[in-house]
């Protein structure tokens, strides 16, 4: 399955969905942390209990784990990263369907494209890196060595054929 697309200088790449069993259970782990909280603090007043400012910011730190664990649930399921080429800059943004990352400008001219190794070395695993003299960006979607080469050529090709940008290289 190739993760990633091309299409007029924005580049996306696509993370592999983990295993149903593992994101069900983020899933399961996120929603315990949100309501379990607010349903004990809700129990103890019901049975009389007077209210506790501790019982507000447990419920308070567990939202927050439990709103984390949503986003490593989306991440695993839709997660994407979305690299915009400009002539002067690279614009990167992480994707996680019901929410985005900040996104990232970079003025980078005259990219260069690396891969960096991921895992052990027979496993051929990596991510791309675009880089320039002072900014590089590095995405955290793992692919395969093969997909990432062949990658680098087609924005090899994109380059060239549109100018906003000199021949990248390969390391």
């Amino acid at each position: 399955m190739k993760q990633f697309e091309l299409k007029n200088n924005h580049l996306t790449l696509t993370s592999k969905a983990s295993p149903l069993l593992v994101r069900i259970l983020i899933l399961f782990c996120s929603l315990i942390s949100i309501i379990l909280p607010v349903a004990g603090m809700i129990g103890s007043m019901v049975n009389g209990n007077r209210f506790h400012f501790g019982s507000l910011i447990a419920t308070g730190l567990f939202g927050l784990l439990g709103f984390y664990l949503l986003r490593v649930f989306l991440w695993n399921s839709y997660g994407k990263e979305v690299i915009s080429f400009n002539q002067n800059n690279v614009i990167y943004e992480a994707d996680y369907k019901w929410f985005k990352d900040g996104k990232k400008i970079k003025d980078i001219d005259s990219p260069n494209y690396s891969i960096r190794s991921i895992g052990y070395e027979d496993e051929n695993f990596g991510s791309l890196v675009i880089s320039s003299d002072q900014y590089s960006i590095e995405s955290v979607i793992k692919m395969p060595t093969e997909q990432l080469e062949d990658l680098i050529l087609k924005l090899k090709t994109t380059a060239n054929s549109s100018n906003h940008c000199t021949t990248p290289k390969m390391v």
